[in-house]
């Protein structure tokens, strides 16, 4: 048996937030409450001073395995999801190949089974990622596919897309949707703006992703199917979604941490290492997705970890890939943007991070009571660090160095510790 002492324990579920200990054994939390009795426990915990709640879940990693394990692999990205608290991740399908059979899937679903954290996976909506024909959606689903998504790239044939949530809708699975509209878009990743004017760059501008948007909340609200709006990051977009909601819709959406902290100025100092798709936008896009975050439009907070190597985020600006790693930084963005400034309670960002990220795959998850599995993060809400050093292959990101509040000291899961400071 293992015990945890003294944790500030925060369970979204029973909503409870108070000073106590738990006992986990065999996988499951055996007893929660205070002042337990920890003397049978071969190993303790000391978490004074340090919040105890679920792992997080992150709905949103690219481990570019199979086929770009240079840049990350399932072994290496969940090590990454591990230091930066999660206990659960489900994998994009944008993969080489591309997750669009079953043997794919199976491949990473059994490597993700070798990492002491839940890997899951996606597989794409239509073959190849080619956004003309759907894949055998059944059979993925039988071989486990926890959702469909061709992340990546939009899905621009509206009855394509539409079949696609019909079939999910029976299935009961969401889809999840990457909306950008290429044909508006001159050198993706960089919003259109002052920022790419003065780089002389044509970018994205916000219409690209919120007539995407608009699109695919109509196509939820006709077939009553569950899609998640991947990434948003326009102002027109997160209101789209508020709208859809209150006309009843299954709509969800998710809001990436560079989001709700950078604007499309950190270009200019952080050069392609701001570079991201959808990309990073104005302060007042900014400001409306932490609204959105605050008043329920937006359902969590996805990292999109997208890691690649030095070299190709040293290319050019328009040449460069585009993405960030996030899954290490997650928590402590969160503290630092959301919580400190009174954006979100500590109860309101492990919702955002854990229970209704959980809540869109249908995946189990009981909080912290007993006979709950053992799947729990502790961390110190109130710690100042610098990340400097990575789990992940990749560097790629603007918030190395920075001072962040919120620092991952355990990640348990079945009971083990799979992380430790």
């Amino acid at each position: 048996m293992t015990g945890i002492r003294g944790g500030r324990i925060i369970d979204p579920v029973s909503g409870k937030d108070f000073i106590g200990d738990l006992i986990l054994e065999n996988g499951t939390i055996k007893a929660v409450g205070e002042q337990l009795n920890l003397d049978g426990c071969e190993d303790i915990i000391e978490a004074a001073g340090m919040a105890v709640a679920p792992g997080l879940v992150d709905v949103h990693v690219h481990f570019r395995d199979p086929g770009l394990t240079y840049k990350e692999d399932v072994l290496t990205g969940a090590h990454a999801a591990a230091a930066g608290g999660f206990t659960t991740v489900v994998c994009m399908a944008n993969t080489k190949p591309v997750i669009d059979n079953a043997e794919t899937l199976q491949y990473v679903l059994n490597k993700g089974k070798e990492t002491g954290i839940h890997v899951l996976s996606c597989a794409c909506v239509t073959k190849g990622m080619q956004g003309k024909e759907l894949v055998d959606m059944d059979a993925l689903r039988a071989a486990g596919a926890a959702g469909f998504t061709d992340d990546g790239i939009p899905i621009l044939d509206e009855e394509v897309l539409k079949a696609a949530l019909i079939k999910a809708e029976e299935l009961q699975v969401p889809v999840s949707l990457h909306e950008e509209d290429p044909k508006l878009i001159t050198n993706n990743g960089i919003n259109r703006g002052p920022v790419s004017e003065k780089l002389g760059i044509g970018g994205s501008p916000a219409e690209a992703e919120i007539t995407m948007v608009e699109r695919d909340c109509r196509l939820a609200e006709e077939t009553g199917s569950y899609v998640n709006i991947q990434h948003i990051s326009t102002a027109g977009a997160v209101e789209a979604v508020r709208a859809s909601k209150r006309r009843g819709s299954h709509v969800t959406a998710e809001a990436a941490p560079h989001h709700f902290t950078l604007t499309d100025e950190a270009v200019l100092t952080y050069g392609t290492l701001a570079k991201m798709n959808p990309p990073l936008r104005t302060e007042a896009d900014r400001q409306a997705v932490i609204e959105g975050l605050k008043d329920g439009t937006i359902d969590m907070i996805a990292t999109d970890h997208a890691p690649h190597s030095i070299d190709e985020k040293g290319k050019p600006l328009t040449e460069a890939p585009s993405g960030i790693v996030g899954l290490e930084t997650s928590l402590a963005l969160g503290i630092t943007e959301l919580v400190k400034p009174g954006c979100l309670t500590l109860m309101e960002l492990m919702r955002k991070m854990s229970q209704n990220p959980a809540a869109l795959y249908h995946l189990p998850y009981q909080g912290i009571a007993e006979g709950a599995p053992a799947d729990l993060v502790i961390f110190a809400a109130d710690e100042e660090w610098k990340p400097e050093s990575f789990c992940s292959k990749a560097v790629n990101t603007p918030f190395k160095g920075w001072n962040l509040t919120g620092r991952v000291h355990y990640t348990i899961c079945d009971g083990k510790i799979v992380y430790s400071l």
